[in-house]
């Protein structure tokens, strides 16, 4: 009966990133840098808030857009950090992840057709979304502009059709963020404009030489706008699933909707620890940060040293390499790589035909480990030279 099911649904690809992670994940002796999760633990306080709201019993549903403390504390904290203003009564919604929030708001803003310019290369997980909600994913290669989206090729992608411009930044799988100048470039083209903004903020406290602006900011964008957040990189909570999204309150009645009909809420008991997140560790993403940033540097080293054609990144925590051996596809390079040097590194083009050419290295992982891995990729460009 497979031929009764959703056509979109059939046509969807499991994520190229997990494809590759898995593919060997079972393989002996294999240096992995291929997962996009901080190898940091919870903080301490945080896994006690959650451990206590399971000893009080806080197991309960709770409001449909996350208890209301926790909306506070999130405003609080982009206002403080990113100078954002959202009234948590009804412009905050707690999420399952920053994944959910990106599916329930393109669920709410795509209608069959619509058109969604986002960059290339680019993470993998909005192009299903975009599909699923009837939506018509657009690329714009970045190839040519140091993986930055800018206002000049969102221009060029604009169509009548034009629903929503997606600004992923900090980039997975680049690390390239924009500048303020950058930024608000975007938001004069657009301000006029009736083409929402999905600005995917997740890595938004890892950004090192300069601060992290999101379009928000700009009062002629905020009414168009809605921001993804979330702990999972900030306070290395990924399995706790809690995202967030920041809206107008005319555009979040209709998101709380869906979200509603999705999950009811988000667990109580990640709520209490991420409200415990928001409150008292809020040192916790500069302390990691700091760590990443040696860690970039390092990385950005060894490579340069090895004549490898990269850019520094500046934010999250990835190279993206260009690499080509032997007139292989990326993918074709990372099992070699995988056969031969026994390191895993994700092929480009799992994020879209912009990253073909290009291998995806992630330095979320200890110092020792990514040493090694840096040897045995240095071995490995000698033997194929």
């Amino acid at each position: 009966m497979e031929h009764l099911l959703n056509d979109q649904v059939k046509s969807l690809q499991i994520s190229g990133i997990r494809k590759f992670f898995n593919m060997v994940a079972n393989k002996q002796d294999i240096i992995s840098l291929t997962i996009g999760q901080p190898d940091f633990p919870t903080p301490e306080n945080v896994k006690n808030a959650g451990k206590t709201a399971i000893d009080q019993n806080h197991t309960t549903y709770t409001h449909n857009a996350g208890m209301f403390p926790l909306r506070q504390a999130i405003a609080d904290f982009v206002s403080e950090k990113y100078h954002l203003s959202y009234n948590p009564d009804d412009e905050i919604i707690v999420t399952v992840g920053a994944s959910q929030a990106i599916d329930i708001t393109l669920r709410t803003i795509i209608q069959p057709g619509d058109e969604v310019i986002l960059p290339s290369p680019v993470y993998p997980g909005y192009e299903p979304l975009i599909k699923l909600a009837g939506g018509v994913p657009v690329h714009a290669d970045t190839r040519d502009t140091n993986f930055k989206l800018t206002g000049d090729l969102i221009k060029s992608h604009i169509s009548k059709k034009t629903k929503c411009v997606i600004i992923p930044y900090p980039s997975n799988p680049t690390g390239m963020t924009l500048s303020h100048a950058e930024i608000e470039d975007i938001a004069d083209l657009l301000e006029n404009k009736e083409i929402f903004i999905l600005a995917d903020e997740i890595y938004s406290e890892l950004v090192y030489e300069q601060d992290h602006t999101s379009i928000a900011s700009f009062k002629k964008m905020r009414d168009k706008t809605i921001v993804i957040n979330g702990l999972s990189k900030s306070h290395s909570m990924t399995g706790w699933r809690i995202g967030y999204l920041l809206c107008p309150d005319w555009l979040g009645a209709h998101i709380l909707k869906v979200h509603q009909y999705n999950v009811s809420c988000a667990t109580s008991i990640s709520q209490h620890a991420a409200l415990s997140a928001l409150t008292s560790d809020k040192l916790a993403p500069i302390k990691m940060k700091n760590q990443y940033k040696k860690r970039r540097d390092y990385v950005y080293q060894r490579l340069t040293d090895m004549g490898l054609d990269i850019l520094k990144p500046d934010g999250a925590f990835y190279f993206f390499i260009k690499l080509e051996v032997d007139g292989l596809s990326s993918f074709e390079l990372a099992i070699k790589l995988v056969e031969e040097a026994k390191l895993a590194l994700v092929p480009g083009d799992a994020f879209s035909e912009g990253g073909k050419g290009y291998l995806r290295l992630s330095y979320a992982y200890d110092f020792k480990t990514i040493e090694t891995a840096l040897e045995r990729l240095e071995t490995f460009l000698k033997n194929n030279q």
